[in-house]
C-alpha cells in the first residue's frame, strides 16, 4: 500500500510537470525560440553621434580580444569610446591606452571614477562616470558595453539603424557567451535559456507589455531616454543592473528591444565549474529580491519542472508503472525539445538536451548558495567588490 501511494504521488507530480511544460511551450512567449535577432532596419539619412561607455575593473586579460573591436567600428557618424578604469590593479588603463595607440580607430578616453559613494554598486558608479564624460559630447545614443565583449565591425552601425528604424529607446543584444570547456558546454547555453524563460524576448518589445529586460554586455540607449529614466541614478543600488535599466526606460515611457546577438561575443572564459558557479550565485538571490518565500518557491518550481520528469521515469521503471514512465518521459521530451534551439544557436551537440535536468539541479544549488552567501553578509559582488545588503531589491521589483 505504501509503495502504491508513493508511485501514485510521483504519477501526479509527473502529470503536473507535463502540464507545466505544455504551458511553457505554448504560452510563455515562445521563449524557447532563438529567432529574435536585430529587426530589419534601414540606414538613417544622417548618422547620430554615439558615445561608448565601458566600465572596466581588472580586465587586462580580456581587453586585447575585446577593445580593438570597439575601436575598429565601421560607423559613418561620430563615435567615441570612454573606458572607465575602476581601481584596477592589473594595468587595465595603461593597456587600454597602449591598445588604442597601436590600433587607432575611434578616439579613446580612459578615466578613473573614484570610489563609489554609499548606496552605489561599483559597476553602475563607473557607468555613471562614463556617462558624465560622454555628456560633454552631447551624443544622441550611448552604447553601454562590458570590457569582455567583442563586437563585429558593423555592430554599432546595425544597433543604431535598428533603434532608429524601430523607434526604440533601448536596443540590447545578449552577447554569445564563450562555450569551449566541458562546463561551459553544460552550463552556458542553459544560462541564456533560463534567462529567456524568465524574460521572453518577444514580450519585451511588445507595446503595452510590462516585461522588461536587457543584457548588460550590449545596450544601446538613447541619451534622452536615460535622462527621463534618471539612469543610472534611479537604479544605483541594482545588482542586476541591465534588467533594472530596461525597467527604468519602460517605466518612463520608452520602448525596449532585446534579442540574441550575431556578431557580439563575450571573450571571458569560464573554464571551471567554480567560475560559472560564482557568475550565477553572485546575483541569483538578488533576482529573487532577497526573499526566503521566493527562494522556497523557486526551489520547489525547479524541482517540479526539471527534476520530477527524470525521477518519474526512474521510479516508474523500477515500480513497473507505465503511466509514471509515460508522463515523466513526455515532460522530459518537451523539456529537451525546447532546449534544442538554444543548443543549435550555440553550435553544441544535441545530446546535451536530455541533460538539462542535471544543469537545472546545478542552478538550483547555485541559487541556494547565493542565498546562503547573502545570509553570511557576503552578498552580491562585482569584480571583487561585495555588497552585503543591496538595499535596491525594490529596484528589481
Amino acid at each position: 500500500m505504501g509503495q502504491t501511494a508513493h508511485v501514485s504521488a510521483v504519477v501526479w507530480s509527473a502529470a503536473v510537470s507535463l502540464a507545466a511544460w505544455l504551458w511553457l511551450l505554448l504560452f510563455q512567449g515562445w521563449f524557447w525560440r532563438t529567432d529574435v535577432r536585430l529587426p530589419a532596419s534601414r540606414e538613417p539619412d544622417g548618422w547620430p553621434d554615439v558615445c561608448v561607455v565601458v566600465p572596466a575593473r581588472d580586465e587586462a586579460a580580456v581587453l586585447p580580444a575585446s577593445l580593438p573591436s570597439l575601436l575598429a567600428q565601421d560607423y559613418p557618424g561620430r563615435a567615441e569610446v570612454f573606458l572607465v578604469d575602476d581601481g584596477s590593479t592589473d594595468g587595465t588603463g595603461d593597456l587600454a591606452r597602449e591598445l588604442a595607440r597601436r590600433q587607432g580607430g575611434l578616439p579613446l578616453t580612459v578615466a578613473p571614477p573614484g570610489e563609489p559613494p554609499a548606496g552605489w554598486t561599483g559597476k553602475l558608479w563607473a557607468v555613471r562616470h562614463g556617462m558624465e564624460l560622454a555628456r560633454a559630447r552631447d551624443p544622441e545614443y550611448l552604447l553601454l558595453t562590458d570590457a569582455d565583449i567583442a563586437h563585429a565591425p558593423d555592430s554599432l552601425r546595425r544597433l543604431v539603424a535598428a533603434a532608429r528604424t524601430g523607434g526604440f529607446d533601448l536596443v540590447s543584444q545578449m552577447a554569445r557567451l564563450r562555450v569551449e570547456s566541458l562546463w561551459e558546454r553544460l552550463v552556458v547555453p542553459a544560462f541564456v535559456y533560463f534567462f529567456a524563460q524568465l524574460y521572453p524576448f518577444r514580450r519585451i518589445s511588445r507595446p503595452g507589455s510590462r516585461t522588461a529586460a536587457a543584457a548588460g554586455g550590449c545596450v544601446l540607449l538613447r541619451a534622452d531616454a536615460a535622462a527621463r529614466g534618471r539612469i543610472p541614478d534611479a537604479v544605483r543600488h541594482a545588482v542586476i543592473d541591465d534588467v533594472a535599466v530596461a525597467r527604468a526606460v519602460k517605466r518612463s515611457g520608452g520602448r525596449v528591444w532585446l534579442g540574441l546577438a550575431d556578431g557580439v561575443d563575450s571573450v571571458r572564459p569560464y573554464p571551471r565549474l567554480g567560475d560559472l558557479w560564482r557568475m550565477v550565485s553572485r546575483s541569483a538571490y538578488a533576482q529573487l529580491r532577497h526573499s526566503p518565500p521566493l527562494l522556497a518557491g523557486t526551489v520547489a518550481g525547479l524541482a517540479l519542472v526539471y527534476l520530477v520528469p527524470p525521477a518519474a521515469v526512474a521510479v516508474g521503471a523500477a515500480a513497473g508503472s507505465p503511466p509514471c514512465v509515460l508522463l515523466g518521459a513526455a515532460a522530459w521530451l518537451v523539456m529537451a525539445g525546447t532546449y534544442v534551439p538554444m543548443l543549435r544557436y550555440y553550435r553544441q551537440p544535441l545530446w546535451l538536451a536530455p541533460l538539462l535536468p542535471v544543469t537545472a539541479f546545478l542552478y538550483l544549488l547555485m541559487t541556494v548558495d547565493s542565498a546562503v552567501q547573502h545570509r553570511r553578509g557576503r552578498g552580491a559582488a562585482w569584480k571583487g567588490r561585495t555588497y552585503a545588503r543591496p538595499e535596491a531589491a525594490a529596484e528589481e521589483a
